[in-house]
């Protein structure tokens, strides 16, 4: 094997292990999600639903403020960008178009749900409201929360997008996987099934509120096969890594 070679598999070995380390992060991220949504009570009818009132839960509480504006499922998102590359790179000799345009669809799903998140710029209203007594600043900044919260609402347009095309984008790279065979059957069909569920699930929230209850019991099957998903493909992007010869 000519060291060019020798370069390129350790270029991409790296880049693969690199992909299944972020994934970890992810999932312990999600993990811990899970347990604050727990500790808070995860009732969203419970949520401050004012401007002013989540100004006054930033000033008790900062870190419950930038949780309940979902800076942590932004933060996540953006972490999973060099894991969906990672996922590109292992299908470098099959199906790699499919598999960057998979990339490219749940890339620009990500900038839109991270771009829209509103926690850091509803905390520097909150720091300008409270630092001023002028009414007619304060009244000001308020209704800039107010449009902020209407903006980052779920069923919002910015938020059915930031939502919808990262899952669109999950459920073409489970396809590749099912017809790359790379990855297990079984991995790749936890990824589609888990993927449809979510999508179904924010339409039914956006376009038909009515259903929101029948939407909710499929969004934890889902989430859980996706969590699923993601634990098998990072347990074959380690495989990969430790078998890549180019």
């Amino acid at each position: 094997m000519s060291p060019e070679t020798m370069n390129s598999a350790s270029h991409v070995r790296g880049l693969l292990k690199a992909g299944a380390a972020f994934c970890i992060i992810v999932l312990t991220g999600i993990f811990i999600d899970v347990f604050a949504g727990i500790y808070t009570g995860g009732n969203l009818t419970e949520l401050p639903q004012t401007a002013v009132a989540r100004f006054s839960q930033f000033r008790e509480n900062r870190l419950l403020g930038l949780y309940n504006l979902d800076l942590f499922n932004a933060i996540n998102q953006f972490l999973l960008i060099p894991v969906y590359l990672s996922l590109v790179i292992a299908h470098r000799k099959l199906s790699h178009y499919q598999a960057f345009t998979a990339f490219t669809i749940f890339f620009a799903g990500s900038l839109i749900l991270i771009s829209n998140n509103t926690a850091l710029p509803m905390m520097d209203l909150s720091n300008k409201y409270f630092a001023t007594s002028d009414e007619d600043m304060k009244t000001l900044y308020a209704a800039a929360g107010e449009a902020l919260l209407v903006r980052g609402a779920h069923g919002s347009s910015s938020m059915l997008l930031g939502f919808m095309i990262p899952n669109a984008g999950g459920l073409i790279m489970s396809i590749v996987m099912l017809k790359g065979k790379i990855f297990t059957p079984a991995c790749a069909w936890f990824g589609i099934t888990g993927s449809i569920l979510m999508i179904i699930y924010i339409l039914c929230v956006t376009f038909v509120p009515a259903a929101k209850q029948f939407a909710t019991l499929l969004a934890m099957p889902g989430g859980i096969l996706l969590i699923i998903w993601m634990v098998l493909f990072t347990k074959g992007l380690i495989i990969l890594s430790k078998h890549s010869h180019s």
